[in-house]
């Protein structure tokens, strides 16, 4: 819903979602190590516990080709559950009501709706090799020029001041899933 503060609080959960993932990306497989893990449970730790898909695959494939390919699967089904997820998020929304004056929320965003529709046309087997790998490509340099968008349009202080409670429940939630 809309909210004053809606674009500091995403550009918060941004930063701090890729900085906690860089951080895992390099502590998670010294511990993977350190407790003596097999390259598929290594995999299903890092997939599961890693919260930007790219960490996880840095992360696995710097142990072994095993532990990259379970931990990119598992990763892989966690964002496919985004999709049931904001549905939920929706409806919910949707139910308890709008804000004051503004619009209900459409059932589903778009980006989800594109992103379900090309998980599926991929996995029909269709889709040329080049094409597929071309839409790879061209989502990466979408990707950077989003993240290039943010850091232009990030300023450290406005990230401070969102206060301790927000930080804590970051780390927090990053602990609890390892």
């Amino acid at each position: 819903p809309p909210h004053p503060l809606k674009k500091r609080a995403t550009l918060f959960t941004v930063v701090g979602v890729s900085a906690l993932s860089t951080l895992s990306m390099i502590v998670y497989p010294m511990a993977a190590r350190w407790l003596g893990l097999d390259a598929h449970t290594a995999g299903v730790f890092l997939g599961a516990t890693i919260h930007d898909v790219a960490q996880v695959v840095g992360a696995g494939y710097g142990m072994s080709p095993e532990t990259g390919d379970t931990a990119t699967l598992v990763k892989l089904m966690r964002v496919a559950t985004l999709v049931p997820v904001i549905l939920f998020a929706v409806i919910y929304t949707r139910v308890a009501g709008t804000a004051a004056g503004g619009a209900r929320p459409p059932m589903l965003p778009w980006f989800a709706v594109a992103f379900a529709a090309l998980v599926a046309l991929n996995s029909t087997g269709w889709l040329p090799a080049f094409v597929a790998s071309a839409g790879s490509d061209l989502s990466r340099w979408f990707l950077v020029a989003a993240l290039a968008g943010l850091g232009m349009k990030t300023q450290l202080r406005e990230l401070a001041a969102v206060g301790l409670k927000p930080v804590l429940l970051m780390v927090g939630e990053t602990l609890f899933l390892a």
